[in-house]
């Protein structure tokens, strides 16, 4: 982390209420006096305010949300960090705390000291991906709902994958994006359709995984250490949607699957899949973000329908 004096965008939205909590819950977490002398805004990396801060020798990344539901969805977030990091050993940033702030919630975690991807940091992020799916179970879902970016998913369990995606992420986040009136009526039949024909689709039935869930790109921080998992959505379900979200925005070098190989093999057939599980994901963008992502859409949708 580099530390930077304390830009304008930090101080506009860490000044007087909020600064005070965050200092007073890093000093607990250091066990001394913490004040913040130093930052940069990275809001434009995350769905919140969100910005690294020092005080010239000790940094942490910190993110706001005012919405009513922060608080759960940050301590879930905490909760699914600790949770990979005991299940699986993958690493995670270390988590200070969920801070209750005037008109919102602080997630503190320790900074991270990223550095710039070659071969084998990408390479990294592909076996640390295969860490988190060699951890299996007899059902699909989660004791406990999770988010995806600002979105509560369902994860009632269910015995089969094919049920668990169209009744637990196609049709909820068809609901959301239709609500949102940026879907047209005939690209909602395309996915009203597509979900009657999931049977014939998704392939052979599997051993259900550990996924991270939202697993694109920017939710890995390559360090020296190796590569820190961030943001999880975690359930279990078929590993292929985390192969398919990796570069479901942005593509990413054939390096991230070679490390995937070199632990897990990726199943037959997987790229003929792809879009189909992007799907999900980019209802959900579209709900959220707005038209912006509805090509992503219908171009996803076009193989199978």
């Amino acid at each position: 982390m580099t530390d930077p004096e304390l830009q304008p965008a930090v101080l506009q939205w860490l000044k007087g209420p909020l600064r005070e909590p965050l200092e007073d819950a890093v000093s607990d977490y250091c066990g001394r006096q913490w004040q913040m002398e130093r930052g940069r805004d990275v809001s434009d990396l995350a769905c919140h305010p969100s910005a690294i801060l020092s005080d010239g020798s000790f940094g942490v990344f910190v993110k706001y949300s005012a919405a009513p539901d922060a608080a759960r969805q940050f301590e879930i977030e905490q909760s699914s960090l600790r949770f990979l990091s005991r299940k699986t050993g993958v690493l995670i940033p270390t988590p200070i705390g969920v801070v209750s702030v005037p008109d919102g919630t602080l997630f503190v975690l320790e900074a991270l000291q990223p550095i710039e991807r070659g071969p084998v940091e990408w390479r990294q992020i592909g076996r640390t991906l295969a860490r988190i799916h060699r951890v299996q179970s007899d059902h699909c879902g989660f004791h406990m709902d999770t988010y995806f970016g600002p979105l509560l998913q369902d994860n009632t369990p269910t015995d089969d994958w094919t049920t668990f995606y169209a009744e637990r992420r196609l049709r909820p986040r068809l609901r959301l994006a239709v609500d949102s009136g940026n879907v047209p009526s005939p690209v909602v039949a395309q996915v009203e359709s597509l979900i009657g024909r999931l049977p014939e689709l998704v392939g052979r039935e599997t051993i259900p995984t550990l996924v991270h869930g939202d697993a694109q790109q920017n939710n890995f921080i390559s360090t020296a250490e190796g590569a820190y998992v961030i943001d999880p959505a975690i359930y279990y379900g078929n590993r292929e949607i985390d192969l398919a979200f990796i570069d479901y925005f942005q593509p990413v070098p054939e390096d991230v699957f070679d490390g995937y190989r070199e632990a897990l093999p990726i199943p037959p057939g997987f790229s003929e899949r792809r879009d189909l599980w992007r799907i999900s994901g980019y209802l959900a963008a579209v709900a959220v973000e707005g038209v912006a992502h509805l090509d992503r859409l219908t171009n996803a949708l076009q193989p199978y329908t």
